[in-house]
């Protein structure tokens, strides 16, 4: 086993020994929903006081209203009863830092990981890429403000999504930890 393994192995065997939260319903406690980033400089249940059992906390990179986001707000919605939805990206992310393009071409040169420099995006090295990223929207982000409006205005007007919920959108800033409300989003995700 790595070392990663282990470490959350023996992370769970401690929680596990303390856990009292298994009697928690199904359905969120406090009916809403955060799509979110990945990105793991971003803790919601520490930025939105959240406990376990409180909310849906749906997370990709750029915390964007793909399809796949878009279906588990209609679950959370439809089957568990959330009532009020947030999308928060945040400062400094990653997807602000390469194009579709850009990310289409790393994988067609190599699957390594890629590194990042003064002068943009590298491979370590050639061969063994793919170009099945050319099938890939990436939803990558070239202005913070505007990618919060659209995905908001996405889901929206969704036809999976009742008007009757309303849809808020943030920029969670990575610096401050504060959370900055996008009022052209909110304004769109207003419920009717």
């Amino acid at each position: 086993m790595s070392k990663i393994v282990n470490e959350v192995i023996l992370a769970n065997r401690e929680y596990q020994a303390s856990f009292t939260k298994g009697d928690l319903a199904m359905p969120p406690a406090r009916h809403f929903a955060i799509l979110t980033c990945m990105d793991a400089r971003l803790d919601p249940a520490k930025y939105a006081g959240l406990s376990e059992g409180d909310a849906h906390v749906i997370r990709n990179a750029g915390g964007r209203a793909s399809d796949d986001a878009i279906r588990s707000l209609v679950i959370s919605y439809k089957l568990l009863g959330t009532k009020e939805w947030f999308v928060i990206h945040h400062t400094n992310c990653g997807m602000e830092t390469f194009t579709d393009e850009i990310m289409r071409n790393l994988l067609a040169s190599s699957l390594k990981t890629a590194s990042i420099d003064e002068n943009g995006w590298h491979d370590c090295c050639e061969g063994g890429g793919s170009h099945e990223a050319k099938h890939i929207s990436w939803l990558t982000i070239s202005d913070l403000a505007q990618s919060v409006v659209e995905d908001v205005e996405r889901i929206r007007h969704h036809p999976l999504v009742p008007t009757s919920i309303p849809v808020y959108g943030y920029i969670y800033d990575v610096t401050t930890g504060g959370l900055i409300e996008v009022p052209e989003a909110t304004r769109i995700g207003r419920a009717s």
